[in-house]
């Protein structure tokens, strides 16, 4: 399948592999695209700035802070050497031009015909703005803070090579806990690679599970120096880091954007290493008075629990635990010798109420009766059991009686009747 397009004069060709268009047409073309996009306003920092004598022509390349991008710039020299602020590598600046497409060489570059120097004052403006954009999002809320680990193996070290900055701290640090380890990253830490650099640095240190906490790192400078450390994509990268970050950017007064997102913010690289590791000397002295202070408690414990022991002892249940038995014993056998005494006496009392009982009965009995000459008669019919004699009519002559004295019965028979009570 071929597809056509028109000419520069209306023609239509086509485009297929056996009429291919020749470099001259697809430059053109690409020519006529960009030269629509028309003039724009860039911004951005000078990284290189190349003006060659008798020439008409400045080379420049403009660099994103943020990303590693650049764009070739070209103007006229005089735009450099009249500037009101003087340009130098590393300057931020705002430029007005339009995109070029060079056929010859099949390069883009942009053609500016104003350069604006960006002042402190605007670069200190735009770190406000940031400033709260950052803090309406949450990023400097303390409550998203990290602590930092007591006694950290290795640390991650992110500074410039061979700084002063890292000196102190590997000095600072080693002197107070000598086995500390440490990943070092040396990056650019001002210029226009700085934030690129940080930030790679950054989360290559974060991704090493080994590295426990990452210290950023860099001496005092201008507020053009510390630049990179209040740009937008470095505070975002290190409130993405899942590793404790600490802040130590300048001296006490400088105070860029990461110290705000850092989980903690360091005076200086100094003041940093001492809040990584702790002092194995000040350590050392601390568990020697926590050691002393336990034995002291130990032993005041130990005095105290021995007088309440001898308090204890001293009381007369401890001190002699048999008196009181022996003290309930001898009131145990007296209660037993005044019972023995009440129930004797009880014994004794009912005893002689039995005896007077029993001789109450016994003069009331049949037998004392019998013994003063009385005598039982009763009848004695076969087949049953004898039954007393009451009354004469019961006894008709013949019957059989037995007759009971007091030493004995005698049978006898009835011989007649005498109803005036004298014997027959």
């Amino acid at each position: 399948m071929s597809s056509v397009q028109p000419s520069q004069t209306g023609a239509p060709t086509s485009n297929s592999p056996e009429h291919p268009w020749p470099v001259r047409s697809v430059a053109t073309k690409v020519s006529q695209w960009i030269d629509r996009l028309g003039s724009i306003w860039v911004e951005g920092q000078i990284t290189q700035i190349n003006i060659r004598p008798g020439t008409r022509t400045a080379f420049l390349v403009l660099r994103d802070a943020s990303v590693d991008m650049s764009l070739s710039v070209t103007c006229s020299p005089a735009l450099i050497r009249d500037s009101p602020v003087p340009l130098t590598e590393g300057s931020r600046v705002v430029m007005f031009g339009k995109l070029s497409f060079y056929t010859g060489r099949g390069t883009v570059s942009l053609r500016v015909t104003e350069i604006r120097a960006v002042g402190i004052g605007e670069l200190l403006a735009r770190i406000e703005r940031l400033r709260a954009l950052l803090a309406a999002e949450g990023l400097f809320d303390p409550r998203l803070k990290r602590p930092l680990p007591f006694l950290p193996h290795t640390v991650g070290l992110i500074t410039g090579r061979a700084s002063a900055a890292e000196r102190d701290v590997l000095s600072v640090a080693g002197k107070r806990w000598p086995a500390v380890q440490f990943e070092i990253r040396n990056t650019a830490v001002q210029g226009p690679t700085a934030t690129a650099q940080i930030v790679a640095a950054l989360a290559e240190l974060d991704s090493n599970p080994a590295v426990e906490v990452i210290v950023l790192a860099r001496g005092g400078g201008s507020v053009e120096d510390l630049l990179p450390f209040s740009d937008e994509t470095l505070c975002r990268a290190i409130a993405a880091c899942t590793t404790p970050v600490v802040s130590a950017i300048g001296h006490e007064p400088d105070n860029p954007l990461c110290d705000h997102v850092a989980d903690v913010r360091a005076a200086t690289p100094t003041d940093a290493a001492k809040r990584v590791v702790p002092d194995a000397l000040a350590e050392q002295a601390l568990v020697a008075e926590f050691r002393a202070r336990g034995a002291a408690a130990l032993r005041n414990w130990v005095a105290r629990e021995a007088r309440s022991l001898a308090d204890l002892r001293s009381r007369p249940v401890l001190a002699d635990p048999l008196a009181a038995v022996e003290r309930r014993a001898e009131e145990i056998a007296r209660l037993r010798e005044a019972g023995r005494r009440d129930v004797n006496r009880l014994v004794a009392g009912q005893a002689t109420v039995v005896e007077h009982l029993v001789a109450r009965l016994t003069t009331l009995g049949p037998a004392a009766t019998l013994a003063r000459g009385y005598s039982v008669v009763q009848k004695v019919v076969p087949g049953s059991d004898p039954e007393v004699l009451r009354s004469v009519e019961d006894a008709p002559p013949g019957t059989q009686l037995r007759v009971r004295v007091a030493d004995g019965a005698v049978i006898a028979a009835v011989m007649g009747k005498d109803k005036s009570g004298e014997a027959q």
